[in-house]
């Protein structure tokens, strides 16, 4: 039955809600960043867990008046109305309690930060390239969707079409908490343009989604960095492709290197390699945080192996398949069209069970 006792866990959040709503007003707390910005999450975080507990607690409130409504009251129509709130509230509760445990495990703080997306051509040859370039429109379509930024870092064109490699970054409200379900191998079962006798052919392409680290979240010397200035290939026009403005970044301590060849300007294409960098020297500890999670429950966001085959686009059927899941639907031509917000949903619900699972709550 339900009682106050979920409430009472809550009260030490609400008096945390109260005083982080304070300190982020504070002149000496806006003006350290860091602290700033971590500030604003927790705030948003618990806002959220405190707005819950107001409707969880306003349903308990709402049980408690139909029932002695049904106990004092004579008038029928009194009584049949304090029946349908009392109903309607018994139903909201075991809604509102999933809701609260949800909010309650600790969330990947990774979640709420901007997306850098690497798609590339796999097994298969210039079908995959082309497959490659299938898959960049579909989330081109899905930004698009959800009114998020989206900025090309660098590419490679596969030479019948589409994308050897397509690197490019979103911003927006929550894109890593979403996209990052998209990281792994996604497969193609389909009679590519260069087939003559008619056979149906798989390919694959691989994306990976990195959370994009902010300035303060990785340190990165400028000692450490090895900057090689070249000329942009591809489509170029209007100079692009005529003047030394590709940026090629290497951190020597890593090894890892990053370009960007995608604007005009030098600088420009040097602030969005800087980004992509910083982001994949912080992603190489942020994947030892992947790998053990997956030690400990099963997950529906890729650890980064590339043999991990998460989706089959089969076009024949016309049938999209998750195998994480064991989603499969008919819709291919929406999905392929940006349409892939269902599948997400499927796999944040099964994603949040495995979580409460982990808890115990």
């Amino acid at each position: 039955m339900a009682d106050s006792a979920l409430l009472n866990r809550l009260d030490g959040l609400v008096s945390r809600f109260e005083e982080v709503g304070t300190l982020i007003t504070d002149p000496a707390v806006i003006a350290d960043i860091k602290r700033f910005v971590k500030l604003n999450k927790e705030y948003c975080d618990l806002e959220k867990i405190v707005s819950a507990r107001a409707a969880y607690a306003q349903a308990l409130d709402g049980i408690k008046e139909a029932r002695t409504l049904l106990d004092t009251e004579q008038d029928p129509e009194m009584r049949e109305m304090a029946r349908e709130e009392l109903d309607a509230n018994n139903a909201r509760i075991p809604e509102l309690e999933e809701e609260i445990k949800l909010l309650l495990i600790p969330a990947d703080l990774q979640d709420g930060k901007n997306a850098i997306v690497e798609i590339r051509g796999g097994t298969g040859g210039d079908e995959a390239a082309i497959f490659a370039g299938d898959l960049y429109r579909m989330y081109m379509k899905y930004c698009e969707i959800k009114g998020w930024k989206v900025e090309v870092t660098s590419y490679t064109e596969g030479s019948s079409g589409g994308f050897k490699e397509m690197i490019f970054t979103v911003s927006g409200e929550n894109v890593y908490g979403t996209l990052k379900y998209e990281s792994g191998v996604h497969r193609v079962q389909r009679i590519p343009q260069t087939e003559t006798q008619g056979r149906v052919h798989t390919s694959a392409a691989t994306v990976a989604v990195l959370p994009e680290a902010e300035e303060f979240d990785v340190d990165v010397k400028e000692s450490d960095i090895r900057t090689d200035i070249f000329c942009a290939s591809g489509h170029g026009g209007q100079s692009v492709n005529t003047t030394y403005s590709a940026i090629r970044l290497v951190h020597i301590p890593t090894g890892i290197t990053v370009q960007c060849q995608d604007e005009k300007s030098q600088l420009k294409n040097k602030a969005k390699a800087l980004i992509e960098l910083r982001s994949r020297i912080y992603n190489m500890e942020y994947q030892k945080y992947l790998d053990e999670i997956a030690s400990k429950r099963k997950t529906m966001v890729s650890t980064g192996d590339r043999s991990a085959k998460i989706r089959t686009y089969n076009y024949p059927q016309g049938r999209i398949t998750d195998h994480r899941i064991n989603y499969t639907i008919y819709n291919l031509v929406a999905f392929i069209d940006g349409d892939i917000q269902d599948c997400i949903d499927h796999l944040i619900v099964a994603e949040n069970a495995e979580r409460l699972k982990e808890s115990e709550l």
